[in-house]
């Protein structure tokens, strides 16, 4: 059993403004207002330092020790060294026995005095040393010394503008867009946003301004800037564990990672959609939280994508105090209003609003919530993992490039039916079969074909951050290391991190121990897949925790009535702010051929993702308002 100490846990937000060459010389106005818009992440208390190099400034969620003590910035006892952090550190305790016994004195319980004081004994070597997820700042003044990080899988954000005179950091885009920054667009990063519906690390949509990448530090002395990888994990070697024995190692790493993050002094829950992962995570809750409240949305109008039914049932299953909320299409458009104003990056993810809203309901009632993100890309559940295993099989092969390929050119494409939704992914599959693995795996995992993109931007994709699968065979470990690297990080994390933290909900994510995450990786891809079977060792080694059937439904996923909206209450505004008066037009941001042709595929009901590049278009179009104009 892990010991469930209590311990000072930050959901925050982190922002600062570091002079290379030169003392700051602006207003303390500038990172006071920067601090202000992180004010949903950090609601419960603020506070900032400042010398003549450095000012660092903290927003706080308080989930455990909520005292004055454990504010940020910290400092040690000298008040030499100075640390901003937004995280958890779930191995604490260890490490701060093990500061205790080199004569660190503690005056508080905050993991936040671990990290800092264990910097301070260690280095950045420290960092390996931590099981948990951050994003800090951490100076020594006396050396005018910085180290910056983000934890391993990128968890929680980092984004920093950096110049020959400064460096500005933040949890968030517009918290550095408070600082006077040059504001163009990057245009590849423009082009990757329309590819994929969100903007790949290391870019951003701002040209000065870059993410840190998963597992990556920052240091700076001197003048000098250095980024460097801390951690990457992609095995060389497969294990030689058995299928049973393996089973056993998973179920025993799970449990230990949700027993880990149940540690709260407020209330915590976990979200129930009712598919495979986040039941998992639930039932394993349960055992350890006898009064465990889980928390779904229900969509009694899209019965297409209602799930409430099965989260019902797992929750009557394992006993938790389940809370379900009926949410309607009116409902949703509610809060379009609240979601398109937090935003500040182009993320054209649709169910990004879902999870917004399931955020909102679920903090009603607790302050943390556990999730079942990252099961998908660590065992193999999205349906190109499936097709990726078929595809090597000659004689199914040859019947989809046949047979079906005709078919997929008459069904309608596009995610609101059912057969809709059956087109879009058999036109997209027939598509991908004569392509090599990598741009096999790039069209899969793509929503805007490269003629559309260039339609908008008159620019070709430069695909640098994917290196390109070595091998032209099926390697669905190659894949899933893809999907880990790009739409984990960059759409599943971002999404949560951005929807939960707009509103002042921390979420866990116990699939991401790093140890649950390595291992699982080093597995062959059979454990993972057989027969189009996919997450074939998570069912089967928790089979005894969640009904059967329930395993081997069909996943549904969260959806938006985009069509609806834009025929109806949208309508007006698609026609006079997207299809024409473009502002991103007028910005000579896209084309206006590239918008045209948009507009004449909606207006002719022509099949395709035609209605998610409309979103995309609408959430450009709020970002350059906001923040360009």
């Amino acid at each position: 059993m892990v010991k469930l100490a209590k311990n000072a846990l930050f959901m925050c937000g982190i922002v600062g403004y570091i002079g290379l060459n030169k003392t700051i010389n602006h207003s303390n106005k500038i990172i006071e207002d920067a601090i202000e818009k992180l004010n949903k992440r950090g609601p419960d208390a603020k506070g900032h330092f400042r010398d003549e190099y450095c000012e660092m400034g903290h927003a706080r969620l308080s989930i455990i020790d909520t005292s004055k003590n454990a504010n940020q910035p910290i400092y040690s006892k000298d008040q030499r060294y100075v640390l901003v952090y937004n995280g958890e550190i779930y191995n604490y305790l260890e490490l701060k026995k093990e500061l205790i016994s080199k004569n660190y004195n503690f005056k508080s319980n905050s993991d936040t005095e671990v990290l800092l004081y264990g910097i301070i004994e260690f280095g950045k070597e420290f960092i390996k040393k931590i099981n948990g997820f951050f994003a800090f700042c951490f100076y020594d003044k006396k050396e005018k010394y910085f180290l910056l990080g983000r934890d391993r899988f990128g968890i929680k954000p980092l984004i920093y503008s950096l110049n020959s005179e400064r460096l500005i950091f933040s949890s968030e885009l517009k918290s550095i867009l408070s600082y006077p920054i040059k504001r163009d667009i990057d245009r590849q990063a423009l082009s990757q946003f329309f590819r994929h519906t969100y903007i790949p690390a290391p870019r951003t949509i701002v040209q000065d301004c870059k993410k840190l990448l998963p597992g990556e530090i920052m240091e700076i002395q001197n003048n000098k800037v250095e980024i460097s990888k801390y951690y990457s994990y992609y095995p060389t070697k497969l294990c030689d564990d058995n299928y049973e024995t393996a089973q056993k190692k998973i179920k025993d790493l799970l449990y230990k990672s949700v027993e880990k993050r149940l540690v709260s002094d407020v209330p915590l829950g976990t979200f129930l959609s009712g598919g495979v992962d986040s039941s998992i995570i639930s039932a394993i809750a349960k055992e350890y939280k006898s009064n465990l409240q889980t928390f779904s949305l229900g969509f009694k109008d899209q019965p297409l994508f209602d799930e409430s039914k099965y989260a019902n049932e797992i929750a009557k299953h394992i006993g938790s105090n389940h809370h379900s909320f009926d949410i309607t299409s009116k409902e949703l458009y509610q809060n379009l209003i609240d979601f398109l104003d937090y935003s500040d990056e182009p993320f054209a993810d649709s169910s990004a609003l879902n999870v917004y809203l399931l955020s909102k309901k679920t903090r009603e009632n607790v302050s943390v919530s556990l999730s079942g993100d990252g099961a998908d890309e660590l065992f193999s559940g999205y349906n190109k993992h499936q097709a990726l295993y078929f595809s090597e099989e000659k004689n199914w092969k040859n019947s989809i490039i046949k047979n079906w390929g005709g078919l997929s050119k008459l069904l309608p494409s596009s995610r609101n039916s059912k057969i809709g939704n059956y087109g879009r992914q058999l036109k997209k599959l027939h598509y991908g079969l004569n392509l090599n693995l990598s741009k096999r795996y790039l069209e899969w995992a793509s929503f805007m074909e490269e003629s559309e993109v260039y339609n908008l931007t008159n620019q070709k994709i430069n695909y640098d951050y994917l290196e390109p699968i070595s091998s032209n065979k099926r390697s669905i470990n190659d894949f899933l290391y893809y999907d880990f690297n790009l739409v984990l990080d960059n759409d599943m994390l971002r999404k949560v991190d951005m929807m939960s933290m707009a509103n002042s909900l921390e979420v866990r994510t116990p699939f991401l121990d790093h140890k649950l995450v390595e291992y699982v990786f080093s597995l062959p891809e059979s454990y993972k897949i057989e027969s189009g079977n996919m997450k074939k060792i998570l069912k089967d080694t928790f089979k005894d925790h969640v009904p059967k059937n329930h395993f081997n439904r069909k996943k549904h996923g969260f959806e938006v009535p985009l069509t609806k909206w834009f025929k109806n209450e949208m309508s007006g505004f698609i026609k006079n702010e997207i299809f024409e008066n473009n502002i991103l037009v007028k910005q000579g941001i896209i084309k206006q051929h590239g918008i045209d042709m948009i507009k004449n595929k909606w207006i002719n009901n022509a099949k395709g993702n035609n209605v998610y590049h409309i979103w995309s278009l609408i959430m450009l179009n709020n970002f350059v308002k906001k923040y360009l104009v």
